[in-house]
């Protein structure tokens, strides 16, 4: 088998971590005041880093200082004399050493972005030192090296960005270019902020020395505290949504988990089929509340099993459940979606047709018993002529073969797949129980 493609980007990290370890050491550490330096702030921005499944750089702090102490050339007027062996080195250590208390609480850094840092951070040191070194940049003064220093920066957050979506296409089998345009979308926001300030550090440090540092390092560390009040918002608000999604299991209109297994798993395959990050919260959000209608009947529908009704009956709770989530105060476009989860496909929005689909297959494999995923599959494929969305239908079942427990789904396992947020609670969605 050739290896995967998230297996030899591990193995290229690790080979450049080593060999950069190895020459240093052979070398000896140069200026190593200003290494200390950088060491203390890349260990102090590990300290501060924010773990969680949706958040783009986890430790801004640090990868500014990493990329700082790449584009390093002058302290204090002063000319350095590291090369790029020695700014891996100082990075993977200082990197290793903030992640230690993470680490004892169980949350220590994951393969993919140390990887990502290891190989970016080399990027640009091989693109600036060496050159630097051999007195290239001269003659490029005042405003031509900052607009270098913020070009090779620059370059840099794109290559993290291709190496981001390629791991986590490796890794997930999401698209490629849905997954890539995603990355992109989120370089303007802190990309953009770790950019700028690995530039100004750089540039300070090269004027005024060390105390540059601490001086810049303010500004991004005051951005990280508001991006984590912002962030402590968004997760209520979506606990809010949760909560108010489990009226109907509370209820018993609904069995327990329905609303969580449908999100979780419309979202996988809204990723397949190429939304991009904002519409799949959307789209998480109307699956979450997409049952809410029923609260308005009297009698319970069996197992809330709504794809058995007359399309009639089905198209009533779904505009009854939109004029609900209306008043929530949730996004419009989530009603929306829930009022035309019951018309025919052809019409429907493509998120209204995930969740009818996911839906639909959730309450058939329930009722099917060991069998119940494969027939409902099925039963889906034939209801494609008229009744379900092929290209959903395709899509759901790329997202149920890529996991390689899907096959034992017959046997009454659950199934697993990456986590989605807060649909997906713990390590990921069932399909059925």
């Amino acid at each position: 088998m050739r290896p995967r493609l998230h297996t030899v980007v591990h193995l290229c990290a690790a080979v450049l971590a080593a060999g950069s370890l190895g020459g240093t050491l052979y070398n000896g550490v140069e200026d190593r005041g200003t290494a200390l330096a950088f060491g203390v702030l890349i260990a102090f921005g590990e300290l501060t880093r924010r773990n969680g499944t949706r958040i783009r750089e986890a430790a801004p702090l640090a990868a500014a200082g990493s990329l700082s102490y790449a584009l390093l050339g002058e302290t204090a007027g002063r000319s350095t004399h590291h090369g790029a062996a020695q700014v891996v080195t100082v990075v993977l250590a200082a990197s290793l050493l903030g992640s230690v208390p993470h680490v004892g609480r169980g949350e220590g850094p994951a393969l993919d972005p140390s990887a990502r840092r290891v190989l970016t951070v080399g990027f640009v040191a091989v693109c600036f030192q060496p050159l630097y070194n051999r007195g290239t940049f001269d003659d490029w003064g005042g405003p031509a090296h900052a607009l270098l220093l913020l070009a090779l920066l620059s370059l840099t957050a794109l290559c993290d960005a291709v190496l981001a979506a390629a791991l986590a296409h490796s890794r997930t089998g999401w698209p490629f270019l849905p997954t890539l345009r995603d990355e992109l979308r989120a370089v303007p926001g802190i990309g953009a902020a770790v950019i700028a300030t690995g530039a100004v550090m750089a540039l300070g440090v090269a004027v005024v020395g060390l105390w540059a540092l601490p001086v810049f390092s303010v500004p991004l560390l005051l951005a990280q505290l508001s991006y984590r009040r912002y962030a402590a918002v968004r997760a209520t608000y979506r606990q809010t949504i949760a909560s108010l999604a489990r009226a109907t299991e509370i209820a018993g209109y609904t069995p327990a988990g329905h609303a969580r297994r449908v999100a979780a798993l419309s979202r996988a395959v809204g990723r397949d089929l190429g939304l991009t990050e904002p519409e799949l919260t959307v789209l998480e959000y109307a699956a979450l509340m997409h049952d809410i209608g029923q609260l308005s009947l009297v009698d319970p529908v069996p197992d809330g099993a709504t794809a058995v009704l007359p399309v009639t009956e089905q198209r009533r709770i779904a505009l009854l459940g939109g004029a609900v989530v209306r008043q929530t105060g949730v996004d419009p476009r989530v009603a929306a979606i829930v009022e035309r989860q019951a018309d025919p496909h052809r019409e429907q929005p493509l998120a209204a047709r995930i969740v009818r689909v996911v839906n639909a297959y959730e309450e058939k494999s329930r009722e099917g018993g060991p069998g119940g995923p494969l027939t409902a599959l099925e039963e889906l494929r034939l209801g494609t002529a008229g009744e379900y969305a092929p290209e959903v239908v395709e899509a759901l079942a790329r997202v149920l073969s890529r996991n390689t427990e899907g096959t034992r789904e017959h046997q009454g396992r659950a199934w697993r797949g990456p986590r989605t947020g807060l649909s997906d609670p713990g390590r990921g969605w069932v399909t059925h129980g």
